[in-house]
C-alpha cells in the first residue's frame, strides 16, 4: 500500500500482482448523475464534417422526428425566425449541441445548395450507454477493457482508435458530446469496418464518467507523458485507458480524476506518438495482460 488517496488505499501501480486490492471497490455511482458541462465551453466545429450533412429545415426536422442520434446542429448566426426556432428548441431538449456558425461556413458545407440556415450531422450508428459497455464485458465473462477519448477532433484518428480498440478486444469506447468529433462517415471509413463491431457511448462530461467508472470498480489510466511505463503497470482486471486530444492531450481535470498516469517509453528525438499510434501500443499491452 502507498499513501491514501481520497481516504482509500492507493495501490502501487508498479506491482504487477494478482492479489492487489484494486478489485475490491464497491459500486456506488449511478451513471445517470453526470456533472453538467461548464457554461461557456468551446463547442466550435472541429474536424472534417463535409460528409454526412443533413441540409435544410425540412430535412433536419424529419431527422429530429426520426429519433436518430445526432452529433451536432449548426445554425446560422443572427436572429432566428420561423421553424428554425422550433428545430433549435427540439435539439436542446434532446441534449444535442447547437453551434452558431457563420453563413460562409454553412455555404461551404452544403456545397452552396440552399441550407436555410441549418445543417445537422447524424451519427453513422446508434450510440449506446456506458452501462451497455459494462454489460457487454459481463456477457463475455471478461473484465471490462474500455477506451475513453477526451477531445479527439480528427475523424481519421478516431476511426483508427476504434479499429485498434476492436482488434484488441475492447468492450467499448466513450467519446464526448462536445469539443470532439462524433461518428461521421469519415470516422466509419477510417475504422475500416471496425465501427460495426464496437459499442460507442457518447457522454456530456468525461471527468464525471471517469468518476462513475471508478465507482463501478474500473481502474482508470490517463495516457500522458511523465507517467509510469505502461509495461510496468498492472492493467489486469477492469480498466479504462483515457486518450487525450491531438493538441492538448488529456485535460488536467480528467488527469486528476484518473487513478494513475501511464506512458509509453520514448527513445527517439520526437517527444510523442500520434494518438492513434499510442492507442495501438497501449491497448495491445492491455490486451496481452487481460488474456495472458
Amino acid at each position: 500500500m502507498e499513501k491514501k488517496k481520497n481516504g482509500a488505499p492507493h495501490r502501487d501501480f508498479r506491482k504487477n500482482d494478482k492479489n492487489n486490492d484494486r478489485h475490491d471497490r464497491t459500486p456506488r455511482r449511478d451513471f445517470k448523475k453526470e456533472v453538467p458541462t461548464p457554461k461557456g465551453e468551446d463547442t466550435g466545429i472541429h474536424g472534417d464534417y463535409e460528409n454526412g450533412a443533413v441540409i435544410g429545415r425540412n430535412a433536419v426536422g424529419e431527422l429530429l422526428k426520426s429519433g436518430r442520434d445526432i452529433d451536432k446542429l449548426l445554425v446560422q448566426k443572427g436572429e432566428r425566425t420561423g421553424s428554425i426556432v422550433v428545430l433549435v428548441s427540439q435539439a436542446i431538449e434532446r441534449g444535442i449541441p447547437v453551434i452558431e456558425t457563420e453563413k460562409p461556413k454553412l455555404d461551404a458545407i452544403s456545397g452552396y445548395a440552399p441550407h436555410q440556415g441549418v445543417i445537422a450531422y447524424a451519427a453513422e450508428k446508434e450510440y449506446c450507454t456506458v452501462e451497455d459497455i459494462l454489460d457487454i464485458a459481463k456477457e463475455r465473462g471478461e473484465d471490462p477493457l474500455i477506451v475513453i477519448c477526451d477531445g479527439i477532433t480528427d475523424p481519421y484518428n478516431l476511426g483508427a482508435i476504434i479499429r485498434c480498440a476492436e482488434c484488441c478486444g475492447a468492450h467499448g469506447l466513450i467519446i464526448s458530446k462536445r469539443r470532439a468529433v462524433g461518428l461521421t462517415p469519415l470516422v466509419t471509413k477510417a475504422s475500416a469496418g471496425a465501427i460495426e463491431h464496437l459499442a460507442v457511448a457518447k457522454v456530456s462530461n468525461i471527468a464525471s464518467t471517469v468518476e462513475a467508472l471508478k465507482e463501478k470498480g474500473v481502474w482508470t489510466f490517463a495516457a500522458e507523458a511523465g507517467g509510469e511505463s505502461v509495461y510496468a503497470t498492472n492493467l489486469k482486471g477492469a480498466c479504462a485507458i483515457v486518450l487525450g486530444s491531438e493538441g492538448n492531450g488529456v485535460s488536467q481535470i480528467v488527469q486528476k480524476t484518473c487513478d494513475a498516469i501511464i506512458s509509453i517509453p520514448m527513445y527517439g528525438q520526437v517527444n510523442s506518438f500520434n494518438v492513434s499510434t499510442a492507442a495501438a501500443i497501449l491497448l495491445a499491452e492491455a490486451a496481452r495482460q487481460h488474456h495472458s
